[in-house]
């Protein structure tokens, strides 16, 4: 009998799934277990099991198809079993087909009457629209032919440039007729697929947005103290395992610090339930900028690791995150988040929380700036935070209290190594 390898739900937000690879071909034998295909969740690529025995029959589903949870990604049984009623099931609940591309470049670009248009429009055919690709109808423009007219042979009858070339050494006049005075090179647009990742994250942080409340919070932190502090720390490193700390570590040890001593901001606003979960440990998430976008690996009780135990676990964490090689259970249940942008120069901004957290923490970049002290000019160094909170969950006076310790600790950098 037929069984159906399904896309399964790999993670708890998982609406989809893009299948990137197979691992196997048409008539291999599988057996319970063997690593069949590869899938990209929202969240990292995945390796997709088979549960039973048997021959790979058919692959359904092709390298770069999104399916639904449930779509038909492949079909195995026995050796040169009929799988034709099997397939025709599948089509009848709507489960079979992988959803459509959104690979397509065409472009389409209509001009008011006033204005002469870069861009032919289309021109119906027998069979509708003419089909063509953005170069092909500039040049088109550009010598006054007319796309219906035209045979295409890119894919499914598209014209394309070397079309329009062949129609002009074909009339050689056309190719003297004088030029319109030039535009931009090529006025279409590319059209990129979202991968499931951005989708979610895209869908997610809207969510956080418009469902959440946000109020802000900035203070200013004087990091002289915590410059030296780190300096010092990278020195006796350096000479015992070669290892160093950054200032994001300190924070990280500080936010968790202050945590245990707010723990009215170690929360989570359960709207379903009417009820606020406040946590009585800390696991503090790292925003990690990846080429899909965004990930946030958690250190699992910050509070109770030191400095250079949070640093060696972030660098582990962020250099897996940045080759997908991180276990979806590590970037779930962090109870607070910190996002970073002071690498590239941003002196402050104000981040999106990140669901089901109640506050995240933006950090800006260390500048060099003078200050007042005792009534005199000096060198200083200065970064500020902004922190975003859910008012459902906390109050103001709450973050700020929150914020006022936060600033003390890294004022202060030696209670962070105790």
């Amino acid at each position: 009998m037929p069984i159906a390898i399904e896309m399964p739900k790999m993670t708890d937000t998982m609406e989809e799934g893009v299948l990137v690879e197979w691992s196997v071909e048409e008539g291999d034998s599988i057996a319970a277990g063997d690593v069949i295909a590869q899938v990209e969740t929202d969240k990292a690529t995945m390796d997709v099991e088979a549960y039973d025995d048997g021959v790979l029959l058919k692959k359904v589903a092709n390298a770069g198809d999104a399916l639904p949870i449930g779509g038909l990604i492949a079909i195995i049984g026995d050796a040169g079993e009929d799988i034709t009623d099997f397939i025709e099931d599948f089509k009848s609940n709507g489960t079979m087909s992988p959803a459509p591309s959104e690979s397509s470049s065409e472009v389409s670009v209509k001009s008011s009457p006033d204005q002469t248009p870069t861009l032919p429009e289309d021109e119906p055919s027998s069979h509708g629209r003419t089909k063509a690709s953005p170069l092909a109808r500039r040049m088109a423009t550009e010598f006054g032919l007319k796309l219906n007219h035209l045979t295409g042979s890119g894919p499914s009858g598209r014209i394309i440039k070397r079309d329009i070339e062949a129609e002009i050494e074909r009339t050689p006049q056309i190719g003297h007729a004088p030029l319109p005075v030039p535009t931009s090179a090529d006025r279409g647009h590319e059209r990129v697929r979202i991968s499931q990742m951005r989708k979610t994250i895209a869908r997610r942080l809207a969510e956080s947005k418009f469902t959440s409340p946000h109020f802000y919070l900035n203070v200013d932190v004087d990091v002289v103290a915590l410059d030296m502090q780190r300096r010092g720390v990278n020195q006796y490193l350096e000479k015992t395992n070669g290892l160093k700390v950054s200032f994001n570590d300190f924070i990280t040890k500080a936010c968790a610090s202050a945590l245990v001593m707010h723990p009215d901001v170690n929360v989570t606003y359960a709207s379903q339930e009417g009820e606020i979960h406040k946590y009585n440990y800390v696991d503090v998430g790292i925003a990690v900028a990846i080429d899909d976008g965004l990930v946030t690996p958690v250190i699992r009780d910050a509070h109770l690791k030191s400095v250079v135990m949070i640093s060696q676990e972030v660098q582990s964490l962020a250099s897996r995150a940045r080759d997908k090689q991180l276990d979806v259970s590590e970037m779930e249940g962090s109870t607070f988040t910190t996002s970073n942008l002071g690498m590239f120069g941003i002196e402050s901004f104000t981040a999106i929380i990140n669901p089901p957290n109640a506050c995240i923490l933006a950090i800006g970049a260390i500048r060099d700036t003078p200050v007042v002290e005792d009534g005199k000019i000096v060198p200083g160094k200065r970064m500020k935070l902004t922190l975003s909170c859910d008012h459902r969950a906390v109050d103001g006076a709450v973050g700020a209290r929150f914020m006022s310790t936060l600033k003390d600790l890294l004022e202060n950098p030696a209670s962070l190594l105790l």
